[in-house]
């Protein structure tokens, strides 16, 4: 009996702790070689649990246009994780909420390139909008930052 109660926490603690090691999506990011907040972006999004996976493209607009986000909304860098596309420097944090909410949504993006976002960390901060982009192209603000 005692054994089998031991065997039981064992078992028990194992499964919480492969759980609790789950690695969150693999966030796969299409950007210029030659672009450093995109390489910052990638670094934002590993130090905050991400695994990600890089590719240098010619022209990361291409990514947009395939993923289906307008134009209008355009960045340097175009992301995909779990079917959303990502556009811009995007925070994590916004990330792990659309994951956790799965809204039917196209993805997020952060148009243009406003300081302060993560990967372009700098002395001035812009305020800035995380916009969700819906199936039809429309969009909302997802978040505000100052």
């Amino acid at each position: 009996m005692k054994r089998m109660l031991v065997q039981a926490l064992l078992t028990g603690a194992l499964g919480v702790h492969l759980a609790a090691g789950a690695a969150a999506p693999v966030i796969e990011v299409y950007k210029s070689a030659s672009c450093g907040c995109c390489t910052e972006w990638v670094k934002h999004l590993a130090r905050n649990g991400f695994t990600v996976k890089a590719q240098n493209v010619a022209n990361p607009s291409d990514y947009r246009e395939k993923f289906g986000l307008p134009q209008a909304l355009g960045s340097c860098h175009t992301g995909m994780v779990a079917g959303y596309a990502l556009e811009g420097h995007i925070p994590a944090d916004d990330i792990k909420r659309l994951l956790a909410e799965k809204p039917k949504a196209k993805g997020l993006a952060v148009p243009s390139m406003p300081l302060g976002s993560p990967g372009m960390e700098g002395p001035r901060k812009d305020p800035f909008d995380v916009l969700l982009v819906h199936a039809d192209d429309r969009y909302s603000v997802y978040r505000h930052y100052n």
